[in-house]
Protein backbone atom coordinates (compact mmCIF):
# COMPACT_ATOMS: atom_id res chain seq x y z
CA UNK A 1 0.00 0.00 0.00
CA UNK A 2 3.31 2.47 0.52
CA UNK A 3 3.64 2.12 -3.09
CA UNK A 4 0.12 2.73 -4.56
CA UNK A 5 -0.03 5.77 -2.19
CA UNK A 6 2.74 7.49 -3.23
CA UNK A 7 2.02 6.96 -7.00
CA UNK A 8 -1.04 8.51 -6.71
CA UNK A 9 0.37 11.29 -4.48
CA UNK A 10 3.07 12.11 -7.43
CA UNK A 11 0.07 11.74 -9.97
CA UNK A 12 -1.61 14.97 -8.01
CA UNK A 13 -3.66 13.97 -5.01
CA UNK A 14 -3.48 14.91 -1.90
CA UNK A 15 -2.37 11.80 0.32
CA UNK A 16 -2.79 11.54 4.54
CA UNK A 17 -0.90 8.80 5.88
CA UNK A 18 -2.44 7.72 9.34
CA UNK A 19 0.09 5.06 11.21
CA UNK A 20 0.06 3.99 14.80
CA UNK A 21 1.06 6.08 17.39
CA UNK A 22 4.06 4.59 18.92
CA UNK A 23 6.72 1.72 16.61
CA UNK A 24 5.16 -1.85 16.84
CA UNK A 25 8.50 -3.29 18.48
CA UNK A 26 9.33 -4.54 15.31
CA UNK A 27 11.86 -2.90 13.66
CA UNK A 28 12.46 -4.23 10.46
CA UNK A 29 9.20 -4.15 10.46
CA UNK A 30 8.63 -0.79 10.98
CA UNK A 31 11.21 -0.12 8.99
CA UNK A 32 9.64 -1.48 6.09
CA UNK A 33 7.06 0.22 6.75
CA UNK A 34 8.52 3.70 5.69
CA UNK A 35 9.99 2.35 2.57
CA UNK A 36 8.87 4.58 -0.47
CA UNK A 37 6.99 6.84 2.07
CA UNK A 38 6.71 9.92 0.62
CA UNK A 39 4.74 12.93 -1.01
CA UNK A 40 2.39 13.01 1.59
CA UNK A 41 1.38 14.17 5.05
CA UNK A 42 2.11 11.62 7.93
CA UNK A 43 0.22 11.87 11.32
CA UNK A 44 0.18 9.16 14.26
CA UNK A 45 -3.06 8.69 15.79
CA UNK A 46 -3.52 6.24 18.85
CA UNK A 47 -6.02 3.88 16.71
CA UNK A 48 -7.16 1.70 20.16
CA UNK A 49 -8.62 5.38 21.46
CA UNK A 50 -12.11 5.95 20.85
CA UNK A 51 -11.52 9.44 20.49
CA UNK A 52 -8.40 8.48 18.01
CA UNK A 53 -11.27 6.61 15.98
CA UNK A 54 -13.60 9.67 16.03
CA UNK A 55 -10.05 11.82 14.23
CA UNK A 56 -9.78 8.85 11.86
CA UNK A 57 -12.95 9.08 10.43
CA UNK A 58 -13.17 12.56 10.46
CA UNK A 59 -10.51 12.72 7.82
CA UNK A 60 -12.14 9.99 6.02
CA UNK A 61 -15.58 11.56 5.92
CA UNK A 62 -13.85 13.94 3.34
CA UNK A 63 -11.59 11.99 1.75
CA UNK A 64 -12.30 10.17 -1.81
CA UNK A 65 -10.42 7.47 -1.29
CA UNK A 66 -9.15 4.97 1.54
CA UNK A 67 -6.82 2.28 1.33
CA UNK A 68 -6.38 0.24 4.01
CA UNK A 69 -4.33 -3.09 4.69
CA UNK A 70 -5.11 -4.39 8.00
CA UNK A 71 -6.37 -8.42 8.32
CA UNK A 72 -10.22 -8.77 7.43
CA UNK A 73 -11.75 -7.72 10.79
CA UNK A 74 -9.37 -5.20 12.29
CA UNK A 75 -10.90 -1.95 10.63
CA UNK A 76 -14.34 -2.48 11.76
CA UNK A 77 -12.95 -3.33 15.03
CA UNK A 78 -11.22 -0.06 15.41
CA UNK A 79 -14.61 1.03 14.23
CA UNK A 80 -13.14 2.53 10.52
CA UNK A 81 -14.82 -0.37 8.70
CA UNK A 82 -16.66 0.62 5.47
CA UNK A 83 -19.58 0.90 6.76
CA UNK A 84 -18.85 3.49 9.21
CA UNK A 85 -19.25 5.71 5.92
CA UNK A 86 -22.04 4.60 4.54
CA UNK A 87 -24.01 7.68 5.32
CA UNK A 88 -21.45 10.22 6.23
CA UNK A 89 -19.63 9.95 3.05
CA UNK A 90 -21.23 8.01 0.36
CA UNK A 91 -19.14 8.64 -2.50
CA UNK A 92 -15.82 6.73 -0.61
CA UNK A 93 -13.87 4.69 -2.43
CA UNK A 94 -12.85 1.93 0.69
CA UNK A 95 -9.52 -0.28 -1.07
CA UNK A 96 -9.15 -3.06 0.82
CA UNK A 97 -5.34 -3.98 0.04
CA UNK A 98 -4.16 -7.20 1.29
CA UNK A 99 -1.92 -10.86 0.16
CA UNK A 100 -4.75 -13.27 0.29
CA UNK A 101 -8.24 -11.08 -0.04
CA UNK A 102 -11.12 -10.82 2.40
CA UNK A 103 -11.85 -14.29 2.72
CA UNK A 104 -10.61 -17.71 1.61
CA UNK A 105 -8.56 -20.18 3.79
CA UNK A 106 -5.77 -17.67 4.36
CA UNK A 107 -6.91 -14.42 5.24
CA UNK A 108 -6.10 -14.33 8.45
CA UNK A 109 -2.67 -15.64 8.09
CA UNK A 110 0.48 -13.38 7.87
CA UNK A 111 2.32 -13.29 4.53
CA UNK A 112 4.95 -11.28 2.45
CA UNK A 113 5.72 -10.94 -1.30
CA UNK A 114 7.38 -13.98 -1.51
CA UNK A 115 4.36 -15.77 -0.30
CA UNK A 116 1.42 -14.75 -2.72
CA UNK A 117 3.76 -15.18 -5.89
CA UNK A 118 4.80 -19.18 -4.12
CA UNK A 119 0.82 -19.89 -4.12
CA UNK A 120 -0.09 -18.41 -7.35
CA UNK A 121 2.67 -20.32 -9.79
CA UNK A 122 4.77 -17.35 -11.02
CA UNK A 123 7.67 -17.95 -8.23
CA UNK A 124 8.11 -21.23 -9.04
CA UNK A 125 8.66 -20.17 -13.04
CA UNK A 126 11.16 -17.93 -11.80
CA UNK A 127 14.61 -18.36 -11.00
CA UNK A 128 17.46 -21.04 -11.49
CA UNK A 129 17.15 -24.38 -12.57
CA UNK A 130 17.83 -25.98 -9.47
CA UNK A 131 15.73 -23.55 -7.22
CA UNK A 132 13.16 -20.28 -7.24
CA UNK A 133 14.36 -16.96 -6.82
CA UNK A 134 12.04 -14.09 -5.39
CA UNK A 135 11.94 -11.56 -8.49
CA UNK A 136 12.17 -8.55 -5.25
CA UNK A 137 9.05 -7.98 -4.15
CA UNK A 138 7.67 -6.13 -7.53
CA UNK A 139 5.32 -9.02 -8.53
CA UNK A 140 2.95 -9.29 -5.64
CA UNK A 141 3.65 -6.31 -3.51
CA UNK A 142 3.74 -3.63 -6.21
CA UNK A 143 2.66 -5.07 -9.69
CA UNK A 144 -0.45 -7.62 -7.98
CA UNK A 145 -1.16 -5.59 -5.39
CA UNK A 146 -0.27 -1.62 -5.42
CA UNK A 147 -1.07 -1.01 -9.31
CA UNK A 148 -4.17 -3.30 -9.19
CA UNK A 149 -5.23 -1.03 -6.12
CA UNK A 150 -4.50 2.12 -8.18
CA UNK A 151 -6.14 0.82 -11.38
CA UNK A 152 -9.06 -0.77 -9.22
CA UNK A 153 -9.63 2.61 -7.01
CA UNK A 154 -9.68 4.79 -10.16
CA UNK A 155 -11.75 2.55 -11.89
CA UNK A 156 -14.03 3.06 -8.99
CA UNK A 157 -13.99 7.21 -9.04
CA UNK A 158 -15.02 7.01 -13.09
CA UNK A 159 -18.01 5.02 -11.99
CA UNK A 160 -18.88 7.30 -9.38
CA UNK A 161 -18.77 10.15 -11.42
CA UNK A 162 -21.74 8.62 -13.08
CA UNK A 163 -23.86 7.29 -10.34
CA UNK A 164 -22.50 9.29 -7.28
CA UNK A 165 -21.63 6.22 -4.94
CA UNK A 166 -18.52 4.78 -3.61
CA UNK A 167 -17.30 1.58 -3.52
CA UNK A 168 -15.56 -1.19 -1.45
CA UNK A 169 -12.98 -2.50 -3.53
CA UNK A 170 -11.21 -5.65 -2.35
CA UNK A 171 -8.02 -5.99 -3.69
CA UNK A 172 -5.69 -9.43 -2.92
CA UNK A 173 -2.47 -9.83 -4.13
CA UNK A 174 -2.53 -13.46 -5.31
CA UNK A 175 -5.35 -12.14 -7.74
CA UNK A 176 -3.29 -9.95 -9.25
CA UNK A 177 -0.69 -11.87 -9.56
CA UNK A 178 -2.78 -14.31 -11.25
CA UNK A 179 -4.03 -11.96 -13.58
CA UNK A 180 -0.23 -10.78 -14.62
CA UNK A 181 0.58 -14.72 -14.74
CA UNK A 182 -2.36 -14.64 -17.87
CA UNK A 183 -0.08 -15.01 -20.75
CA UNK A 184 2.16 -17.87 -19.70
CA UNK A 185 -0.96 -19.43 -18.56
CA UNK A 186 -1.80 -18.94 -22.33
CA UNK A 187 1.62 -20.22 -23.54
CA UNK A 188 1.23 -23.61 -21.15
CA UNK A 189 -2.20 -24.02 -22.70
CA UNK A 190 -0.80 -23.54 -26.04
CA UNK A 191 2.21 -26.76 -25.06
CA UNK A 192 4.88 -24.24 -25.84
CA UNK A 193 5.85 -23.76 -22.29
CA UNK A 194 7.22 -26.20 -19.87
CA UNK A 195 6.81 -26.17 -16.11
CA UNK A 196 10.55 -26.90 -15.69
CA UNK A 197 12.46 -23.55 -15.04
CA UNK A 198 14.81 -21.57 -17.11
CA UNK A 199 13.66 -23.74 -20.04
CA UNK A 200 11.24 -21.73 -21.99
CA UNK A 201 11.29 -18.80 -24.30
CA UNK A 202 11.20 -15.83 -21.49
CA UNK A 203 12.32 -17.69 -18.33
CA UNK A 204 16.06 -17.15 -19.20
CA UNK A 205 16.19 -20.60 -21.12
CA UNK A 206 16.37 -19.25 -24.43
CA UNK A 207 19.79 -17.84 -25.40
CA UNK A 208 18.53 -14.83 -27.42
CA UNK A 209 16.10 -13.95 -24.11
CA UNK A 210 18.99 -13.97 -21.08
CA UNK A 211 21.98 -12.37 -19.46
CA UNK A 212 25.93 -12.92 -20.21
CA UNK A 213 28.79 -12.38 -18.46
CA UNK A 214 31.10 -10.03 -20.11
CA UNK A 215 35.18 -9.63 -19.97
CA UNK A 216 34.89 -7.50 -16.27
CA UNK A 217 32.27 -9.47 -15.02
CA UNK A 218 29.27 -7.38 -15.72
CA UNK A 219 26.59 -8.50 -17.84
CA UNK A 220 24.12 -7.75 -21.13
CA UNK A 221 20.99 -7.81 -21.49
CA UNK A 222 19.45 -9.48 -24.50
CA UNK A 223 16.17 -9.30 -25.68
CA UNK A 224 16.47 -10.53 -29.52
CA UNK A 225 13.39 -12.44 -30.07
CA UNK A 226 11.75 -10.73 -33.27
CA UNK A 227 14.24 -12.44 -36.38
CA UNK A 228 15.27 -8.50 -37.38
CA UNK A 229 16.48 -8.14 -34.06
CA UNK A 230 18.08 -11.54 -33.69
CA UNK A 231 19.55 -11.19 -37.15
CA UNK A 232 21.06 -7.63 -35.55
CA UNK A 233 21.99 -9.25 -32.16
CA UNK A 234 24.33 -11.93 -34.23
CA UNK A 235 25.81 -9.48 -36.30
CA UNK A 236 27.23 -7.23 -33.76
CA UNK A 237 28.56 -10.19 -31.95
CA UNK A 238 30.71 -10.89 -35.51
CA UNK A 239 29.27 -13.82 -35.95
CA UNK A 240 27.55 -15.55 -39.18
CA UNK A 241 23.77 -16.07 -38.58
CA UNK A 242 24.16 -19.08 -41.33
CA UNK A 243 26.47 -20.59 -39.59
CA UNK A 244 24.43 -20.91 -36.62
CA UNK A 245 22.26 -24.06 -35.51
CA UNK A 246 18.27 -23.11 -36.18
CA UNK A 247 17.42 -20.78 -32.83
CA UNK A 248 13.81 -22.31 -32.53
CA UNK A 249 14.79 -25.36 -31.94
CA UNK A 250 15.08 -26.10 -28.19
CA UNK A 251 17.33 -28.64 -28.74
CA UNK A 252 20.11 -26.41 -29.94
CA UNK A 253 19.65 -23.98 -27.55
CA UNK A 254 22.54 -24.96 -25.24
CA UNK A 255 24.62 -25.16 -28.32
CA UNK A 256 23.81 -21.29 -29.00
CA UNK A 257 24.36 -20.44 -25.37
CA UNK A 258 27.83 -21.50 -25.33
CA UNK A 259 28.31 -19.93 -28.68
CA UNK A 260 26.76 -16.62 -27.30
CA UNK A 261 28.28 -16.51 -23.70
CA UNK A 262 32.07 -17.40 -25.75
CA UNK A 263 31.75 -14.08 -27.80
CA UNK A 264 30.58 -11.63 -24.94
CA UNK A 265 33.46 -12.74 -22.30
CA UNK A 266 36.21 -11.25 -24.91
CA UNK A 267 35.35 -7.67 -24.17
CA UNK A 268 34.02 -5.99 -21.06
CA UNK A 269 30.66 -4.55 -20.93
CA UNK A 270 31.30 -1.17 -22.00
CA UNK A 271 32.59 -2.41 -25.09
CA UNK A 272 29.54 -4.30 -25.97
CA UNK A 273 27.67 -1.23 -24.48
CA UNK A 274 29.33 0.80 -27.49
CA UNK A 275 28.61 -2.35 -30.27
CA UNK A 276 25.05 -2.20 -29.74
CA UNK A 277 23.88 1.36 -28.67
CA UNK A 278 21.84 2.43 -31.41
CA UNK A 279 21.30 -0.59 -32.76
CA UNK A 280 17.86 -2.59 -32.99
CA UNK A 281 19.67 -5.72 -31.65
CA UNK A 282 17.89 -5.49 -27.86
CA UNK A 283 20.74 -5.94 -26.13
CA UNK A 284 21.74 -3.33 -23.22
CA UNK A 285 23.82 -3.42 -20.20
CA UNK A 286 22.83 -4.61 -17.14
CA UNK A 287 23.31 -1.72 -14.66
CA UNK A 288 23.22 -1.51 -10.57
CA UNK A 289 21.39 0.95 -9.09
CA UNK A 290 23.78 3.30 -8.46
CA UNK A 291 25.00 3.05 -12.56
CA UNK A 292 21.06 3.31 -13.28
CA UNK A 293 20.72 6.86 -11.91
CA UNK A 294 23.10 8.26 -14.21
CA UNK A 295 22.10 6.95 -17.84
CA UNK A 296 21.67 8.81 -20.32
CA UNK A 297 17.90 7.45 -20.98
CA UNK A 298 17.41 7.55 -17.15
CA UNK A 299 18.33 11.10 -17.24
CA UNK A 300 16.30 12.19 -20.14
CA UNK A 301 13.24 10.80 -18.51
CA UNK A 302 14.50 12.73 -15.29
CA UNK A 303 13.29 9.19 -13.27
CA UNK A 304 14.54 10.54 -10.10
CA UNK A 305 12.23 10.42 -6.85
CA UNK A 306 9.77 12.92 -7.18
CA UNK A 307 8.80 14.12 -3.73
CA UNK A 308 9.52 13.89 -0.88
CA UNK A 309 7.81 13.96 3.04
CA UNK A 310 4.94 16.84 3.24
CA UNK A 311 5.47 19.46 6.27
CA UNK A 312 1.83 19.84 6.70
CA UNK A 313 1.33 20.77 10.24
CA UNK A 314 -0.85 17.89 12.41
CA UNK A 315 -2.98 21.21 13.55
CA UNK A 316 -3.78 22.11 9.59
CA UNK A 317 -4.53 18.24 8.69
CA UNK A 318 -7.36 18.12 11.48
CA UNK A 319 -8.81 21.34 10.78
CA UNK A 320 -9.22 20.51 7.07
CA UNK A 321 -11.49 17.57 8.78
CA UNK A 322 -13.43 20.23 10.67
CA UNK A 323 -11.80 19.92 14.20
CA UNK A 324 -11.93 23.05 16.02
CA UNK A 325 -8.18 24.51 17.39
CA UNK A 326 -9.51 23.51 21.12
CA UNK A 327 -10.18 19.95 20.24
CA UNK A 328 -6.76 19.78 18.49
CA UNK A 329 -4.78 20.96 20.97
CA UNK A 330 -6.85 18.33 23.81
CA UNK A 331 -6.16 15.73 21.70
CA UNK A 332 -2.20 16.11 21.10
CA UNK A 333 -2.41 16.59 24.87
CA UNK A 334 -3.87 13.53 25.72
CA UNK A 335 -1.40 12.20 23.54
CA UNK A 336 -4.14 10.70 21.16
CA UNK A 337 -2.95 12.42 18.08
CA UNK A 338 0.70 13.31 17.27
CA UNK A 339 2.73 14.87 14.21
CA UNK A 340 5.33 12.16 12.51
Amino acid sequence: SPLACTMLADMGCDVIRIERLSPSGNALGDQLGDIGVRSRTTIAVDMKDAEGQSVVRSIVDRADILIEAFRPGTAERLGVGPERFVESNPGLVYVRLTGWGQDGPYSMMAGHDINYIGLTGALEAIGERDRPLPPLNLVGDYAGGSMFAIVRALAALVERSRTGKGAVVDVAMIDGVDSLMTPIKDLADLGVWTERRSSNLLDGGAPFYCTYRTADGGFMAVGALEPAFYSSFVAGLGLAEEDLPNRFDPSNWSDLEITFADAFAEEDREHWTRVFDGTDACVTPVLSLSEAQDHPQNRARDNSLAGAHRVEALEAVLEDAGMAREDIDALVAAGVVASR
